[in-house]
């Protein structure tokens, strides 16, 4: 019972949010709120404090980026062929659902469930996989919507703009002005980390409320046999991909627990976002998100169980 000791705490404050939201006990409206102050308050101050302190040569981990960029690229791969040869759409919906299948949401939902469950080792590698999304993933995706003239009039700005949402993205900027203070080799001064760790401890319950406060039944009723195909992917085939990377590279127990579970969370509201701005396979993109969001409970329950051996050595090391 372990396992569930450490996991179904962080689940029960996720469905505190939905039954909050669901009962009118709180406005489903405040979900955003906490949304922009875990986003850009709270998770920047973990991800600075988290990298900042930790030894330079420990920052980028091949076997780590291997496993997880590597998953993520082959199950966009996978289901974007299958989309484009076998259900014959276009580039763009192509895109959008491969990236529903493989867009991950590390950073709001890997990271605090790692930080609550392992502790502050947990962070580096979700901080690695949260980057990734953020300067490969989504770069990636608005490319190939762009190059099949999906953009808005007057789009030929949008590069310059790209490359500044991605710098300027509270997480890649925190985590790599984390990694130039790391670089110096200077310690972080205590009343300034005391200071970050207050912001910090405030990322788990914000963020777990507010996904169970903005989780939307009603949208999981459209589209569903198309939004289980995707997550089926999303949530068994990308995880066990991911896994095997581990194994072949031979990647160390609290990383490949990082790798599967950040491989494992649901769907990344960016790609909400993207098919909102595009205007691409957007019903199915919100079902599939609101399902991902919903069946991660288990699915997720029953990833940590299977990896329970390793987790067993990562607390007899730690």
């Amino acid at each position: 019972m372990e396992v569930a000791d450490l996991v179904l705490p962080v689940f029960a404050v996720i469905v505190t949010g939905w039954l909050a939201g669901r009962l009118g006990y709180i406005s489903r409206s405040l979900a955003d709120g906490l949304v922009h102050f875990a986003y850009n308050v709270a998770m920047p101050a973990l991800l600075f404090i988290t990298v900042a302190q930790e030894p330079a040569r420990n920052l980028l981990e091949w076997r780590f980026l291997m496993a997880f960029g590597g998953g993520s690229v082959l199950c966009f791969a996978l289901v974007f062929l299958v989309v484009r040869i076998a259900w014959g759409r276009d580039l763009a919906s192509s895109t959008i659902l491969g990236m529903t299948a493989a867009m991950t949401n590390t950073g709001f939902v890997a990271l605090p469930i790692l930080h609550s469950i392992y502790g502050q080792p947990a962070v580096l590698p979700a901080a690695i996989a949260t980057v990734f999304v953020a300067a490969v993933m989504f770069p990636a995706s608005v490319i190939l919507l762009e190059s099949e003239g999906h953009g808005r009039p007057g789009s030929s700005a949008r590069p310059v703009v790209l490359v500044k949402q991605i710098a300027l993205n509270p997480m890649v900027l925190s985590t790599l002005v984390g990694l130039a203070w790391a670089i110096t080799g200077w310690p972080v001064p205590a009343p300034i980390a005391a200071y970050l760790n207050i912001f910090a401890a405030a990322l788990t319950p914000c963020a777990l409320f507010a996904i169970g406060l903005g989780l939307s039944v009603e949208a999981m009723r459209s589209k569903l046999a198309a939004s289980l195909a995707l997550t089926v992917v999303k949530l068994v085939i990308m995880p066990l991909v991911v896994y095997g990377l581990c194994a072949i590279s031979g990647l160390n127990p609290l990383y490949t627990i990082a790798a599967v579970v950040c491989a494992a969370v649901p769907t990344a509201k960016t790609v909400f976002i993207l098919a909102g701005e595009y205007k691409v396979e957007e019903d199915l993109v919100t079902a599939t998100v609101s399902i991902t969001t919903l069946l991660s409970v288990v699915t997720l329950l029953g990833w940590l169980y299977a990896l329970s051996g390793l987790s067993a050595h990562v607390q007899r090391t730690a």
